[in-house]
């Protein structure tokens, strides 16, 4: 099998590429400098010329709070670029993985989103990854829609790395203890998306790492984890103003994955042991 990665300098796509060589699985991996997805000529090129029998869609403009700003260029990459390659699979007949988001949920009540839930986006990006999602199943019928939710990898940057960068500067931080959901670590997703993409398990999936924490939860637990001592003082989301209104409930449903015979990630704590032990080693 061959399979093709996008966005391979990312947190996600560093981790997919590595997880399919690691099992022998030839990966072809590639950036912006390698294809632009906005480009659907550059795309039909490259991929055509790897020929592989799968894509996995990682490439993102994720910048939440600048995609306020910058709309258009936000949905020519997340919508745009993932229609462009959509495109080409369908040319070619092959499926199609595409990494998708909690943020595409509006966040309202407190029970987990399951995958066929009506989608209601609060802002730009998660409208953009929502016309993402829509264009892949208009295009294809060999597809995976797999949506994550706040994500860490050891290549690139995230919330772990950023509140523990914090700390060496300051003794006390606030963050916000009224939005919940499912921390995400890119190594174990890999694993689990490379056994789905060897399937005809098609649809739309959610998968994080179990169980569900506020942000306040997971920055108490990152500095108890590694070590550091700092004042963690818990704050509602409207005290931590944003330029992109977040949702307060991003719990989501992995049931289907077992119903499919796929194995969950591990629990967020134990993920984020592994992580640290991972990035303190590097410092």
């Amino acid at each position: 099998m061959k399979v093709f990665v996008t966005g391979v300098r990312g947190q996600l796509g560093y981790d997919v590429v590595n997880e399919l060589e690691k099992r022998g699985i030839e990966a072809i991996g590639v950036d912006i400098q390698e294809m632009d997805i906005t480009d659907a000529s550059s795309v039909d090129r490259v991929i055509r010329e790897a020929a592989p029998d799968a894509v996995i869609h990682c490439a993102a403009y994720t910048a939440v709070d600048a995609a306020e700003d910058n709309v258009e260029l936000c949905r020519r990459v997340n919508a745009g670029g993932t229609a462009n390659i959509a495109r080409v699979c369908k040319d070619l007949g092959i499926k199609m993985m595409y990494i998708s988001t909690d943020y595409v949920f509006d966040g309202q009540g407190t029970r987990p989103w399951e995958p066929d839930d009506e989608r209601n986006p609060l802002n730009v990006y998660g409208q953009t990854k929502y016309e993402g999602e829509l264009a892949v199943t208009e295009a294809l019928d060999q597809y995976f829609i797999v949506r994550i939710a706040w994500v860490f990898g050891v290549n690139g940057k995230n919330f772990i790395k950023a509140v523990l960068n914090k700390a060496k500067t300051t003794d006390t931080l606030t963050v916000v203890n009224d939005q919940f959901g499912s921390p995400t670590y890119t190594y174990d997703l890999a694993r689990l998306l490379v056994d789905m993409i060897q399937t005809d398990k098609y649809g739309f999936y959610h998968a994080t790492n179990e169980g569900i924490c506020t942000w306040y939860e997971f920055a108490c637990e990152i500095f108890r984890q590694a070590g550091v001592k700092v004042n963690v003082i818990p704050v509602s989301a409207s005290e931590y103003p944003a330029k992109a209104k977040r949702p307060t409930n991003s719990r989501m449903s992995k049931e289907k994955l077992t119903a499919n015979g796929f194995e969950r990630l591990p629990a967020w704590q134990d993920a984020l042991r592994r992580y640290l032990d991972v990035i303190l080693a590097r410092d």
